[in-house]
This record gives structure tokens, C-alpha cells and sequence, in this order.
């Protein structure tokens, strides 16, 4: 399954893909032609699939730019001028939601938890019950600053329970972590083509349930980013409403097909899960330290701490394993130096091997010798 051209992206995204989708986009297709209006009708119907049973609640909306883009998009869509926006921040993405949130001129109250423990419901609840009416509540499922996996369902219990519209960032999870969105009350769900589906960069994309995605008319503080609208735009003539990315479109349908063909998300999550455990094993046998207690760790992507040797230099490590084909992420911790290792993306366990046999060569290399398990 392992990537034969270029170097393995240990990545939460852009990820190591496969030679069928880098082939999709090995071609030219107009915004207007009829193949290329069937693609995005095909990929807005095979996404509401991915959402299960529930998924006739909901419409997808795709928007051309990064996950941020989509995320923009909602928040300043779907709060009303007078509405109030509770961001559940433990970490840098739910940092940049609540910046989102106040740089659009949105009343935003931010409830903050450590980087390493999950977002507690019980918290939620007093705030939401103490500190409001809000509209709005809004939090990252895997929050790729650590790895951390947040209790969506039991949030969206008190969110919903408190008649709350609630936006859930599936950014790192969507199509590699089974969701039940009537379980979890989500109303929106934003997530992005290069991620968990395994597609490339070029677009996100905004699973709305109905009843608000209609709600939102009138409402974007964006021309560009207007949710409604491009929804709109969709449902009238199905073409977007400014250039398309006519090549991850292409390759995305690929990803989708290849998502289907490998056994669908259950299946997907299990390589993550099996590649993130041999991940954890090869690293604590090397000598590192994780960032995350296990409980609280997902299948998607993996914290470490700096090492506190003293020649460890993370500038020096990544070029080392860049020079033997492998890439792995700096650190995005508030208050401690470290690095992340992603699970997702077409790799398998041996592919988790090869790269700690790789890092086992890079340490004496630069200079640093670890105390491992026996």
C-alpha cells in the first residue's frame, strides 16, 4: 500500500496517497463540462453517505481552499449578527476557531482545558448554563495539536440538551473514525479532502444539517466564504461558484472509491489503529516520551516530547529522515518543545517499521543516544 513515488508522509495531512488518485489528476477538465458536474454531484452524495443513516438529515457543501477555509466559512455563515459563540479550546485548532470567531466580530466566549486532557462535558454544561444563551458552540473532534481524541457525543448531549447549534471541526477524524452524528447532535460538520479520506489539498467540505444550512441565508460576512451560497450554487446549476479545484476533485473521487473498496470507515480506522499502535511501540522502545496519556490518544496522530538530550535538535532529526524518505511533523504544543508522527494516509504497520528502523540510524547520526526499553 506504500507510497513508490516520493517520500512517506507521517503527516495529519497533506498524506502519503495513492499512485490511483496522484493518477486522477493527470488530466484537464472544464468547470462547465458535464463529467466534471457529475464528479461534485457524485462526491456531495458519496460524503452524505459517510454520514450513515443520518445522513438524509444533512447536505454537503464544498469549499475551494484549505480546512480553515471551511471552517470560516461556517462560523461566519451560520452565527446570526446577535448570536454567541462558545469555542471548547484544548489545543491550536480550537485556539484558531475562537480567533475566527472574535476577527469576524462575533461575541465569543472561550472555554480553555490543558493540551493534554479532552473536553470536559461537566465544564460545557456549567458555562452553557452559567455564562449564556449562546447560539453556537464549536469543538475539534481530534485535536492534531496532541493527538487528542474530545468526547463529541457526550458534548453534544449538553450542547444540544441546552438548544444549542453545535459545530463539530472533523478536520483530522472524518472518514478514518466512526461518527454517529444522531448520536452526537452534530448540525455541522466541517473536515477536508486531504485527511482521513486520503484524497489531496484543494478543497474542505461542510456537512450542514438542512434545517440550519437554510438558516444561514443572509447570514456570511464573506462573499467568497458564504456557505449558503455555494450551496446555493450547487442546487441550481451544480458548479461552483468561483474556479473549481478541477484536479483534487478528481483525485477525490478516486479516494472515495479506494475508501469504499478498502471496507469503508470501520475498516480505514482499524489500519489507522493498527499503524498508530505499532507507531507507539516502536517509539517508547526507541526511548521517547509520549505527550498524551493513553486513554486519550487517537489512531490519527501522535505528540512527543523533545528528548532532553542535549544535542537533540528536531531541525536536525527532520532532515535526516527527510534525506531517507521519511516526513514527520513539527510540534504545535503551547508550552513544550516537541514533535508529531501522523497514522493516517496509505501506510500500513510496515511502513510504521521502516520508519522506526530509520530513526534508530538518524539519533547516534546526530549525535544522540536515548535510553530505550529493554
Amino acid at each position: 500500500m506504500n507510497n513508490t513515488t516520493g517520500k512517506l508522509l507521517f503527516t495529519p495531512g497533506p498524506l502519503s496517497t495513492s499512485e490511483a488518485v496522484k493518477h486522477a489528476m493527470l488530466r484537464d477538465l472544464g468547470s462547465r463540462d458535464e463529467e466534471f458536474i457529475a464528479t461534485v454531484r457524485e462526491i456531495r452524495s458519496r460524503l452524505i453517505a459517510l454520514a450513515g443513516p443520518s445522513g438524509a438529515d444533512y447536505d454537503a457543501v464544498l469549499m475551494q481552499g484549505s480546512g480553515t477555509f471551511a471552517v470560516e466559512s461556517t462560523i461566519g455563515s451560520a452565527i446570526p449578527r446577535d448570536g454567541r459563540f462558545l469555542a471548547l479550546v484544548n489545543g491550536a485548532y480550537g485556539r484558531r476557531m475562537a480567533e475566527i470567531a472574535i476577527r469576524l466580530g462575533i461575541e465569543t466566549v472561550v472555554l480553555r482545558f490543558e493540551e493534554n486532557e479532552p473536553v470536559e462535558a461537566a465544564r460545557v454544561a456549567r458555562v452553557l448554563r452559567e455564562e449564556g444563551p449562546f447560539t453556537h458552540a464549536g469543538v475539534i473532534h481530534c485535536e492534531t495539536t496532541s493527538g487528542i481524541l474530545n468526547p463529541i457525543e457526550k458534548i453534544g448531549a449538553v450542547v444540544r440538551g441546552a438548544g444549542v447549534v453545535y459545530v463539530v471541526d472533523a478536520m483530522s477524524s472524518f472518514g478514518g473514525i466512526p461518527i454517529d452524528f444522531a448520536r452526537c447532535g452534530i448540525d455541522f460538520l466541517v473536515s477536508s479532502a486531504n485527511k482521513c479520506i486520503q484524497g489531496v489539498p484543494g478543497f474542505a467540505f461542510v456537512l450542514a444539517k438542512k434545517e440550519h444550512l437554510l438558516s444561514c441565508d443572509g447570514r456570511a460576512r464573506s462573499l467568497s466564504l458564504d456557505l449558503f451560497d455555494q450551496w446555493r450554487g450547487f442546487e441550481t446549476d451544480g458548479m461552483f461558484r468561483y474556479t473549481p479545484p478541477i484536479q483534487s476533485l478528481l483525485a477525490f473521487r478516486i479516494a472515495l472509491q479506494e475508501l469504499k473498496e478498502e471496507g469503508g470507515i470501520a475498516v480505514r480506522f482499524a489500519r489507522y489503529s493498527a499503524n498508530h499502535a505499532a507507531l507507539m511501540e516502536e517509539m517508547l522502545a526507541i526511548g521517547f516520551e509520549p505527550f498524551l496519556h493513553p486513554e486519550f490518544r487517537s489512531p490519527i496522530i501522535a505528540s512527543f516530547r523533545n528528548p532532553p538530550h542535549p544535542d537533540f535538535s528536531f531541525a536536525k532529526f527532520y532532515e535526516a529522515l527527510s534525506r531517507r524518505g521519511f516526513i514527520v511533523y513539527p510540534g504545535k504544543l503551547a508550552a513544550e518543545e516537541g514533535f508529531r508522527i501522523g497514522t493516517i494516509g496509505n501506510i500500513v504497520p510496515a511502513d510504521i517499521g521502516r520508519l522506526a528502523n530509520a530513526i534508530r540510524e538518524v539519533l547516534p547520526e546526530i549525535g544522540v543516544e536515548l535510553q530505550h526499553e529493554s
